[in-house]
């Protein structure tokens, strides 16, 4: 005999993608004893008389837990719990809030943190490690990009590390050097690890506050899922530990960082479900080239405000077809990072190699996919590629785009109104916390094409619009087929978890200005309550 139901959520403006991948507007939701959802209810139809539990939604609207389809959990929590330089607009602003920093964590050996942006703070170059040391020059000072892709590091940091000008590059980043070849503090992709294995290793007790850190705000913006992309064993080892003690509440679809601790944590195949639908390791996640940020995307053609350089590509073909070969051997799901059109270019053509031998339901993935020749977009869809891509790259990064590329080069740039006219799997993320984990603001990224500052007018390569109901199912029903999850979440059809939200505003009801305020009211996982918004009303 089937359950019965254990709860019902009523009297709310429920929306969600159904089977036939149209929006579904509802009133009530059933939940069984097992967290799913039974039923939804729709205008005149009867409700349960003694259910376990009701949830008058008082009108709110109520939304499926959004999926973030890239994101990397312990960057976001480490960088929280850090020096946080997200938003700083100026050199000088950062410095200050550097200095103040380092005034109040005084015994830290080394200050970490992240989020800088050069464009920003509109320097006109890379910041360099006289900028850090004129905020703090007795302690080794290490500070990420916001791409993630470079750090930037002050003298005493490089002296700890052995950093000079006699370094060499490694073959897959550079170190920013002056007219005289002395670094300059900048260590671009590979070379990091020159200067980062100097630094003192994170603590489990540290990885295990990041994680709470970033699951709450995860929770607060109303992602109950998400792909965690370039997972290390200390990351998995982590949220095992907050599985264990019954604190694992987000779900999470991961991605190991590459082939090592992929074998060492997966073995012979994708996990199982782990602590009741929280946890799986279902693939792995490979680097063709850097960020456009530090002119490290890989490009077919130079940079056209750097005319020597063409970025930096991660792998010879033959050796990412055999990595990629390695892992799907195993029937391991791969993901490849891939922002400019040469490396773009480079993926489509190991894919479809590699397709000629591993058959069946493989579902490549390319991350970001963002600076793709237009001759190459209709390869996505052959077969079957998904374009896992962050809407709120395209507006952050317009101005910069622009000038990394000429206007010439923007025709499939950021081309998501492409992919899905080309009948490409199109799956949207944030790439927290390179952005906001806040999907809102993504859907109105990819409505308008313009920042939060209505900037530029009129959009950005505009015929790369799509609608909201198309951002809304990138960030839900998309997200979860690219996780290969769609048959448990994405959705609130019934047999799929009743993970959803309560919002203080209806997304399909608002402009776009409005619609990037939306706030999360209240988070349920798995038809449990699992964060609620302190200034709430209920």
């Amino acid at each position: 005999m089937p359950l019965a139901e254990q709860g019902l959520v009523d009297n709310v403006n429920g929306y969600t993608i159904d089977s036939s991948g149209q929006l579904d507007h509802f009133t009530g939701l059933l939940i069984d004893r097992q967290g799913k959802v039974a039923k939804l209810l729709h205008e005149g139809d009867a409700r349960p008389q003694r259910p376990d539990f009701r949830l008058d939604g008082q009108h709110k609207t109520l939304l499926p837990g959004l999926f973030d389809a890239h994101g990397h959990i312990s960057d976001l929590g480490l960088q929280a719990l850090s020096l946080d330089l997200t938003g700083t607009t100026s050199l000088a602003d950062a410095q200050s809030k550097l200095a103040a920093y380092s005034q109040r964590n005084t015994k830290t050996a080394w200050i970490r943190g992240g989020g800088w942006n050069q464009e920003l703070w509109k320097l006109g170059r890379y910041p360099t490690a006289a900028d850090l040391d004129a905020a703090v020059r007795d302690r080794p000072v290490l500070l990420e990009r916001v791409d993630g892709h470079a750090v930037l590091a002050n003298s005493a940091a490089m002296a700890a590390a052995g950093i000079s000008a006699k370094t060499p590059n490694p073959t897959d980043g550079r170190i920013e050097r002056d007219a005289k070849g002395n670094p300059t503090g900048l260590f671009i992709d590979g070379a990091r690890r020159l200067i980062e294995r100097a630094a003192p290793p994170i603590l489990p007790r540290e990885r295990d506050e990041a994680f709470a850190k970033a699951q709450d705000i995860l929770l607060s913006d109303g992602v109950t899922a998400t792909c965690d992309m370039t997972t290390t064993v200390e990351d998995w080892e982590a949220m095992r530990r907050a599985g264990d003690l019954g604190r694992l509440q987000i779900r999470v679809v991961s991605y190991a960082k590459g082939l090592e601790p992929l074998l060492a944590i997966a073995g012979s195949g994708p996990t199982p479900w782990l602590y009741g639908g929280h946890l799986r390791m279902v693939g792995v996640k490979f680097f063709a080239d850097g960020a456009l940020g530090s002119r490290g995307a890989w490009l077919k053609a130079p940079y056209a405000d750097a005319p020597g350089q063409r970025g930096t590509p991660f792998h010879g073909d033959t050796e990412l077809k055999n990595l990629m070969s390695r892992a799907a051997m195993d029937d391991f799901q791969i993901a490849v990072h891939a922002i400019g059109d040469a490396a773009n270019a480079q993926v489509l053509d190991a894919i479809e190699e590699l397709s000629g031998t591993y058959k069946g339901d493989r579902r490549w993935r390319i991350e970001h996919a963002q600076i793709v020749d237009p001759k190459d977009l209709p390869r996505f869809a052959k077969y079957g590629t998904i374009a896992s891509m962050q809407p709120t790259h395209a507006t952050s990064d317009h101005v910069m785009a622009v000038a990394r590329l000429g206007p010439g080069r923007l025709v499939g740039a950021y081309a998501w109104k492409t992919m899905l006219d080309e009948h490409v799997p199109l799956a949207f993320g944030s790439d927290y916390p390179v952005e906001s984990p806040n999907p809102f603001p993504g859907m109105a990224d990819a409505v308008t094409r313009q920042d939060d500052h209505g900037d530029p007018p009129g959009g950005f390569t505009p015929d790369q619009r799509i609608t909201l109901q198309q951002a809304f199912a990138a960030f839900t029903t998309g997200a979860a087929y690219a996780a290969k999850a769609e048959d448990r979440l994405g959705t609130l059809e019934p047999g799929h978890m009743a993970d959803f939200i309560l919002l203080d505003r209806d997304p399909f009801q608002v402009d776009p200005q409005a619609l990037r305020g939306t706030k999360v009211l209240e988070t349920w996982i798995g038809g449990q309550r699992a964060w609620v918004r302190k200034d709430s009303q209920r």
